[in-house]
């Protein structure tokens, strides 16, 4: 080796070495800023009562905005959205803190499940907190969750994935860390009828039904004299014997009513509400219930829609030999009564301007047709069973039970 080629030796293992120490040192930076995040807040003087608007995009999107000093879901036509499931985020982001850091490169976002949202399996979850004016106060990227396997797999288990414990996570400012929360974030998904305030109407003491079908052969009322009376079926014909069993239950009806969903495209022709089966529901409370039913959807549900009026006295009649101590206390419960009331109507019309989605066992034994809530004839049962020991149940008339499945 001449004079010349040793310089130039020289000369190429400084430039590597040079080169090393600066990756180095770049090395021993990120990971000394790393390990300084572990432990500190993930999202740097959150405020929580500065957020207005909360905006969560995975395959679909979601906007949750506080209009009015109450948060609505404007995907559902600005539907009340569930205060205490947005507190509780709200809180929980403010208190999050990083449990690990590490640096990542772009061909390794799709692994972490932190590539863009809405471009697949791999994609992350954006959430946007924004302020009154629209601009955004923090944002990151939700990523895979961290899963922890469990010591003691469940009985008859195959393959016990584990529990989520945590979540990668990416700042938005900050694309070179992926971050793991001790925190899964369930409830941080995109889909309206997660979030939506599900409080319904509730009808109680039911004195009168009526279902007027399209086929007015078809239609019926039932009527009872008091809270304990039994019902009784309008204009009963000669051999009907009306069957108690089935209508016993309709009391309790829609004492604890729940929906599935607010129907996304609310027009009357998309619900079928344009063209609707109608129930009526008078209570001892003086309350009148409209209950318009729509079409099926692919689910198997049905569009509802629900209007509401009262008509209860404003006073009290009092009695023709009531004693003074008698009428102060009855006046006082009828007066806590008449606000309880009102607090119930203003609370239930402020819920009639929407078209929801509920399940079919809650509909359907309200919808039967006349002969349906008869006691079935024996010539019939004969009739129905010639041939055969039994009779399968007919799917297309489930029997007259109120309850949901189990």
């Amino acid at each position: 080796m001449n004079r010349k080629q040793l310089i130039m030796l020289l000369v190429a293992l400084a430039v590597i070495g040079g080169a090393s120490l600066v990756l180095l040192k770049h090395r021993q930076q990120s990971w000394t800023a790393s390990e300084t995040q572990i432990g500190q807040k993930l999202l740097n003087n959150f405020q929580m009562n500065d957020v207005a608007a909360i905006h969560i995009k995975g395959e679909t999107d979601l906007d949750l905005d506080k209009k009015d000093g109450r948060w609505r879901v404007e995907e559902r036509a600005g539907y009340p959205a569930n205060f205490s499931q947005i507190s509780e985020l709200l809180i929980k982001m403010g208190d999050l803190k990083v449990a690990q850091s590490e640096p990542i490169g772009a061909s390794q976002l799709d692994r972490m499940h932190l590539a863009e949202p809405g471009k697949g399996a791999d994609s992350a979850t954006l959430i946007e907190f924004k302020d009154t004016s629209g601009k955004v106060l923090q944002s990151l990227l939700l990523g895979k969750k961290h899963t922890q396997k469990s010591e003691r797999p469940s009985p008859g288990s195959f393959g016990d994935e584990g529990y989520a414990d945590g979540r990668f996570v990416m700042l938005r400012g900050d694309p070179q860390d992926v971050l793991t929360i001790s925190d899964a974030l369930n409830s941080a998904d995109p889909k309206p009828a997660q979030w939506l305030d599900k409080d319904f109407f509730k009808v109680e003491k039911p004195k009168m039904i009526s279902f007027v079908s399209t086929n007015a052969s078809n239609s019926w009322t039932l009527s009872r004299e008091s809270e304990s009376a039994p019902w009784v079926l309008a204009d009963l014909k000669p051999g009907d014997v009306l069957d108690t069993n089935k209508v016993s239950s309709l009391a309790s009806t829609l004492t604890y009513p729940s929906f599935v969903d607010v129907a996304p495209d609310q027009s009357p022709a998309k619900t079928g509400i344009d063209k609707p089966s109608v129930v009526t529901i008078e209570t001892f409370d003086h309350f009148t219930y409209t209950f318009k039913i729509g079409n099926k959807t692919p689910e198997n549900d049905y569009n509802l829609n629900v209007t509401v009026t009262a008509g209860a006295p404003a006073e009290r009649t009092a009695g023709k030999d009531e004693k003074p101590d008698d009428k102060k206390r009855l006046d006082k419960e009828f007066a806590d009564k008449t606000k309880q009331l009102a607090a119930k109507f203003d609370q239930e019309k402020s819920l009639d301007k929407w078209t929801y989605v509920v399940n079919s066992w809650l509909i359907e034994p309200m919808i039967r047709d006349r002969a349906q809530l008869m006691v079935e004839k024996k010539d019939e049962k004969k009739e129905a069973g010639a041939g055969s020991e039994t009779t399968p149940p007919d799917a297309t008339n489930p029997p007259f039970n109120l309850q949901p499945p189990q």
